[in-house]
């Protein structure tokens, strides 16, 4: 039984500043050097996971982190291009917001979301939050290769 705990790449999709930096020091903290990559708006995320223009050297991610509520295009519409397309909806995705709307959480598990967590407004539970998304995509679940 292979026990080596392999890093995984983390495509973060957030707009706010403070968030994107909590998150950067949940992961920066953890034992695992887990690779981040942020990206602040949902074009620029699907730029990202289809490797096009400035990201064509994009690694793909192995997880992906997402806000709903996201300039340009909003994170709903992010869930729904990435499950509909035939490369892209193996990647996990958690939707990581603060909303505690049913109908978000609903919706984003109609459009297969594999996990819908709201963002703790308190600092340390923030940071433990996100440590257990890392620590669990990383020691428990199995995550496809590419």
């Amino acid at each position: 039984m292979d026990l080596t705990v392999r890093p995984i790449e983390v495509l973060l999709v957030e707009d706010d500043p403070g968030d994107v930096v909590l998150t950067k020091e949940a992961f920066d903290d953890n034992k695992v050097s887990n690779k981040l990559s942020v990206v602040s708006d949902g074009e620029e995320a699907m730029r990202f996971l289809r490797r096009e223009a400035d990201y064509a050297d994009a690694p793909r991610p192995d997880l992906v982190l997402l806000d709903l509520n996201l300039p340009r295009m909003d994170g709903r519409q992010v869930l729904e291009e990435i499950k509909a397309d035939e490369t892209l909806r193996t990647i996990p995705v958690v939707v990581l917001t603060t909303s505690e709307a049913e109908e978000d959480i609903l919706r984003s598990y109609r459009l297969h979301a594999n996990a819908y967590v709201t963002k703790p407004v308190d600092f340390d539970q923030f940071i433990k939050v996100v440590r257990q998304i890392d620590d669990f995509f990383v020691s428990v679940v199995k995550l496809p290769r590419g």
